[in-house]
């Protein structure tokens, strides 16, 4: 069943990647985007709002919860959209999104003040160098392969990286356990509150009538959303989140194949290598952790975890 769980997890957590760039051609980031969380917010606002998980949520933690959302959802989705609808490859946006583990693995120690053994440092320093150099292969072999895409846009998925690496130490600092449907429902309400109002402000709120468009929203709702997100507290809170990074690492791999498929994006020899220096980036990292590794941590969300990941399917 794990096994199973698992790949439902890549699967669903991938195809946000391939469900913006089905909606990329037929409308802005922002209208795509506000049309997928504001029903999607008052669904499940509508379907949580009596249930006990929310009586004993105090105030704090759901501003913590909005302000984890607005880093995890609104700011990194809006950004890898936006690369995407620039030209970016899917595979591309997603493998520099999927080194944020190891930046967070890196910073774990600093800053959520966790034990950090020399081994383990130098695992995290070997590794972390090992998927940049990756992300550096791929970028270079996508971009010399799109040449009508400006070079900043391969700078934008960083950016939304960097948003992940923020939510998730954010999150690593909580000490509220809260119900998975609490969050769920907080960051899909955040998001819809920040890109109806980015939406309107641009003046491009109105959906078109494309059915592409539709399909696209009804695609990153039913398996980005529920199946990614659904997924990621389950085999989180099941496995802990050793398991849920290291099938990060997967994303990047299985959304190039998937968009070389479904959309002919480039996916040559230099690619598949540059995904190869990446996936021995996850081995040197998980190696570099077991001299020292501790009890198993529990699957809570007032844990701190030392590499945690801010859920934020695409």
């Amino acid at each position: 069943m794990n096994f199973l769980l698992a790949v439902a997890f890549v699967v669903c957590w991938s195809s946000g990647f391939i469900g913006a760039k089905l909606g990329a051609g037929s409308a802005p980031a922002v209208t795509l985007l506000m049309w997928r969380f504001l029903p999607l917010a008052l669904a499940l606002l509508a379907a949580t709002a009596a249930r006990a998980s929310w009586r004993s949520v105090p105030p704090r933690a759901l501003l913590r919860q909005a302000l984890i959302g607005t880093l995890s959802q609104s700011g990194y989705l809006l950004t890898v959209f936006w690369a995407i609808q620039l030209g970016v490859s899917s595979g591309t946006t997603a493998l520099i999104d999927g080194v944020q583990p190891l930046v967070a693995g890196a910073l774990a120690g600093p800053l959520l003040r966790q034990y950090v053994s020399r081994p383990q440092w130098l695992g995290l320093g070997l590794g972390l160098g090992l998927g940049l150099a990756g992300v550096v292969i791929v970028t270079t072999a996508d971009a010399a392969t799109a040449a009508d895409v400006a070079w900043w846009a391969y700078l934008i998925p960083f950016l939304g990286m960097l948003s992940l690496v923020a939510a998730t130490f954010l999150e690593g600092r909580s000490r509220t356990d809260l119900s998975p449907e609490v969050p769920l429902a907080v960051h899909c309400a955040t998001s819809a509150v920040i890109f109806t109002a980015l939406a309107l402000a641009a003046g491009s709120a109105t959906p078109p009538t494309d059915p592409a468009f539709w399909t696209a929203v009804v695609w990153l709702v039913v398996l980005s959303t529920f199946g990614g997100y659904g997924l990621y507290w389950l085999i989180l809170r099941r496995s802990g989140v050793t398991q849920v990074n290291t099938l990060m690492f997967l994303m990047a791999p299985v959304t190039a194949v998937w968009g070389a498929i479904m959309f002919g994006e480039h996916f040559g020899v230099r690619t598949a290598l540059g995904l190869a220096v990446c996936l021995a980036a996850v081995v040197v990292v998980h190696r570099g952790r077991r001299p020292a590794a501790p009890a198993p941590i529990r699957a809570r969300s007032d844990a701190p975890t030392p590499a945690g990941n801010a859920a934020a399917p695409l």
